[in-house]
């Protein structure tokens, strides 16, 4: 203790002054910014509030503030007081009360769903609706590509922010922005309604042009969406903001919206029209179109609306416009079946669903000449109407023009120029049979009797030549729209045409067919059903239900505390060892909000030390659930962030702290967590990290206690003892499958596989970014392995030293041997390490004597010292003789520990195996290196 109070200054007071005692704890109070958020009464006070970390409280008054229609203030309205106050709440507030506000919207709707309430605008509604402006979504954005950029960044630093946490809740508010079909519609009312000049105006509105209908919106969420899932190594939340079919369905959704209530002002028609241009060009024309003709069927009325809408476009974007209609209505609507069959009345089946989409393309073409010229164009082009369609849609067309004869005539004359090309003609066989079907055609509408034109060829009397001619006899009219309300495409029906040449024939019955009966039951059975379970005993309704206690005002607590959301607010909830709710709150969000707050100012950096003292003593006083996981979680984020202090502050906590044995096994299970999530190898842990552990199913129900006692007295195994068990596997194994391919037989006689280049590189690790050593030896190794020689000269090796207690010893030789194994072979302090850490490990044979466990902590060491050391002939040079004493010390151990022993003997004869063959490649290969040291052992 003598350690912890440290003289800063000195200083002398006049004798009749009192002197204060030092050390009294002086209450600061949190909430601040309450008093004066009660009288706000300017932009400039909001913004002072926000930036001094407002509680949530505050944080809301803040809110009704602005939205308060009342003041001269309108946070919506581009400004530079106002883009600062939206930068504000976007960097500062929304990290920080993204997950308060959605956990406080969601019990909102489930109180309203259970009490059938309207619902009602919570606080949530409030925060989007400050960001709902072209300064919040530039300022979210601009969020979103900094911590992308961030994130490429963090690879190479030791620590770092919780980048996808934020980057999930920066797409979250993207998200909950944008949501709705009045986002453009409010966006273009609040730009039009300032009083600004109409320049900023159209300025402003170019830049939310640029936002919304250029990609970026997408471009960027796609991008932070890889990276959540490049850096969780998972596959994360989708956003529809980030996928191109969801996006322009809301864009579609929106413009529709904003055009039906469109002002008449020649300004919003024409900001309209670039915003749809804009959205064409997005890549997904079908998308949007059809979001604009499904507005058009359902609503018939506003038909003059999307007309008037066209002529602010450009002649080949009105040209796209009308082709991607033609294609939408052949694909979801009409029939793509092209029938040929012999039925003079075949097009009856779907000339209602035909005419309406005739009706379609007439409001569209709306008698305008330039649009019908580029649907007789589409119709009579050389590449073909609506190629891979069906008939119907030419149909459609054709109606649509048939209002006009010239237009008709224009149709027949491009036809018939097309036909009688004869260069097309020679090349296309084809085309030569349906220039005779056309010619019969024609000559059985104008020619009577004998005068009809008859080719007499046996093409032209087969019942596809037939359907062709049959062309000439529909009679289509434009309809109504109703049939294209459904969605479903049309059916033509189609009969099967027999053929002479092949008479059909009678399928003939199987002999072995199977007959089904079906046997009737009669009222007798089922009387009988009934009666057997009369004997079944009916369950009793309840007096009373669980849920319903929520509805009595007695048992309500109306005074819930909400998730601490700054440092502060943590530390005070921890320090409330009373009150049951905030420590489960804090306990539950430590890891999140510390993780977050890493890099984001002094939060964490300035109080470190006073959370890791907090979680390291505090006690599960209230039997929470995982607490010991959630408080270990805390533990290892304080390490992540501020790594090198508090590496140290952690072994001097270990060895001089006043704590249980227990709370000492914690800090080391921190060091040898934290250390591997530092050194890259945080998601091999992520399964280990979980304390729970369940009875075998394999014993006897009786032998087993309940699951209160169970917990107290079972043996459970440390994380750091299944990770060093995994580990011990891990370097073992190849050992194993290198000596069992030996006893196969020579190598020559074996088939040997080759791989392609391409093979191994896929199977090859991609190199990772290991910060844990560039701070490994000052901030972890070096601190426990000092510490552990000052308190040994100290307090000696007896039981009565507690490190020297056998499970805190096993723990600490095994959190050692993980920070040697997280640093990795390239660590250039790894000799030392090495020297350090096998002197200490030689020392500690005579108080291993007796426990197994200290044993095998002991050659897992030793393992991992052979194992991480690559440059085997530098450790021969630099610890011949320690080689030589650990193999003497491991053979003995091999030769006392029995083969016929427990589970945790069979654990250390192989890893004592594995230190022998690692012993035994070394020495064979440096045998005469190592002569010095032989002849003087």
């Amino acid at each position: 203790m003598e350690g912890l109070l440290t003289p800063v200054s000195t200083s002398f007071t006049a004798g009749h002054e009192s002197v204060e005692e030092a050390l009294i704890e002086v209450q600061h109070p949190l909430k601040t910014t309450s008093k004066s958020a009660s009288h706000i009464s300017s932009p400039t006070e909001v913004l002072e509030i926000l930036r001094s970390e407002p509680n949530y409280d505050t944080l809301i008054l803040i809110l009704r503030y602005l939205r308060n229609d009342n003041i001269d203030f309108n946070i919506l309205s581009p400004s530079p007081k106002s883009a600062q106050i939206v930068h504000v709440l976007v960097s500062d507030i929304l990290p920080s009360y993204w997950t308060v506000l959605q956990a406080q919207q969601s019990d909102n709707l489930s109180k309203s769903r259970n009490s059938n309430r309207p619902k009602k605008s919570g606080d949530l509604d409030l925060f989007l609706w400050c960001l709902r402006s072209v300064a919040g979504l530039n300022a979210i954005l601009l969020s979103l590509k900094q911590y992308i950029q961030q994130s490429k960044e963090n690879k190479k630093t030791v620590g770092g922010s919780n980048t996808p946490e934020l980057l999930n809740i920066l797409l979250g508010a993207l998200t909950a922005s944008l949501a709705g079909d009045q986002f453009v519609k409010n966006i273009w009312a609040t730009i039009s309604m300032n009083d600004d000049p109409p320049t900023k105006q159209k300025a402003v509105w170019q830049e939310f042009l640029g936002l919304v209908g250029s990609g970026k919106i997408i471009g960027v969420a796609a991008e932070a969406e890889d990276v959540i899932n490049e850096l969780s190594k998972s596959i994360g939340e989708k956003f529809w903001i980030s996928n191109g079919i969801s996006y322009s369905t809301w864009l579609g959704r929106n413009i529709i919206n904003w055009l039906r209530n469109i002002p008449t002002t020649e300004t919003a028609w024409k900001s309209c029209g670039e915003l749809l241009s804009k959205s064409l060009r997005l890549g997904y024309t079908e998308t949007i179109l059809k979001e604009i003709l499904k507005s058009l069927l359902q609503n018939q009325e506003y038909a003059p609306k999307f007309v008037k809408l066209l002529c602010y476009l450009q002649s080949f974007e009105q040209r796209n416009f009308l082709y991607g209609i033609l294609k939408v209505l052949s694909t979801d609507h009409l029939s793509s079946i092209i029938t040929t069959e012999d039925d003079s009345h075949w097009w009856q089946s779907d000339a209602n669903i035909v005419g309406a989409a005739a009706r379609v393309v007439s409001i569209l073409l709306a008698g305008e000449a330039p649009r019908k010229s580029q649907l007789i164009t589409w119709l009579t082009s050389s590449s073909g109407a609506g190629v891979g369609d069906g008939v119907a849609i030419r149909r459609a067309a054709v109606i649509a023009l048939s209002e006009d004869k010239n237009d008709l005539e224009t149709v027949l004359e491009n036809s018939l120029q097309q036909f009688g090309d004869q260069l097309y003609i020679r090349h296309t066989p084809t085309l030569q049979q349906e220039g005779m079907v056309v010619g019969e055609a024609l000559s059985s509408l104008v020619d009577e009797g004998d005068k009809k034109m008859d080719f007499k060829m046996e093409e032209m009397s087969t019942p596809e030549a037939k359907w062709y001619k049959s062309l000439v006899n529909i009679f289509d009219t434009v309809g109504s729209l109703d049939p294209l309300k459904s969605g479903v495409p049309a059916e033509v029906s189609q009969k099967p045409q027999p053929r002479a040449s092949k008479p059909v024939k009678k399928p003939e019955t199987s002999v072995g067919s199977t007959i089904i009966a079906i046997e009737e039951l009669d009222d007798d059975y089922k009387e009988g059903t009934e009666s057997e379970d009369d004997g079944l005993v009916a369950y009793e309704k309840p007096d009373s239900d669980a849920d319903d206690s929520d509805d009595d005002p007695t048992l309500v607590t109306r005074n819930k505390p909400t998730a601490p959301v700054y440092i502060r607010d943590l530390i005070s909830y921890l320090r409330d060892t009373e009150n049951y709710d905030k420590q489960k709150l804090a306990l539950t969000t430590a890891a999140p909000l510390i993780r977050r707050k890493a890099n984001f100012g002094t939060e964490v950096s300035a109080h470190a030390e006073e959370l890791a003292t907090l979680l390291v003593g505090l006690q599960d006083k209230y039997d929470i659930a995982d607490f010991q996981d959630m408080r270990l979680q805390g533990m290892i984020a304080i390490l992540i962030a501020q790594p090198l202090e508090m590496g140290q502050w952690f072994s001097k906590t270990f060895f001089d702290g006043d704590y249980s044995i227990s709370q000492r096994a914690v800090v080391l299970t921190t060091l040898g967590l934290g250390a591997r999530e530092l050194g890259g190898l945080g998601a091999e842990d992520v399964n280990l990290s979980k304390t729970k552990r369940l009875p075998s199913s394999t014993s006897f129900p009786s032998k087993t206690l309940p699951s209160s006692m169970h917990k107290l007295y079972a043996p459970q195994d440390t994380t750091l003892d299944k990770l060093s068990t995994h580990l011990s596997n891990t370097m073992i194994a190849p050992m194993a499958a290198s000596l069992a391919d030996k006893l196969t037989g020579p190598s020559i006689l074996k088939i040997r596989t080759f791989s392609s280049r391409m093979a191994v590189e896929q199977k090859r690790k991609r190199p990772t970014t290991n910060t844990f050593a560039k701070v490994v030896s000052d901030g972890f190794f070096f601190p426990l392995t000092g510490r552990f020689f000052m308190h040994l000269k100290a307090y000696g090796s007896t039981r009565s030293n507690i490190v020297f207690q056998p499970h805190l010893l096993t723990l600490f030789i095994k959190t050692l041997s993980l920070l040697l194994h997280a640093s990795g072979p390239s660590a250039l302090s790894l000799p030392q390490m090495t020297s350090e850490l096998w002197d200490l490990l030689l020392g500690l044979r005579t108080q291993s004597i007796g426990d197994i466990t200290v044993i095998e902590a002991m050659l897992f060491a030793f393992l991992t010292i052979l194992e991480i050391n690559g440059d085997q002939r530098g450790l021969v040079e630099r610890h011949g003789r320690e080689i030589l004493e650990t193999k003497e010390w491991v053979e003995a151990v091999f030769g006392r520990v029995g083969s016929a022993g427990s589970e945790e003997d069979e654990k250390v004869r192989m890893l004592a195996a594995g230190c022998l063959v690692r012993i035994g490649e070394v020495m064979e290969k440096y045998q005469a290196l190592m002569m010095g040291d032989l002849s003087s052992f």
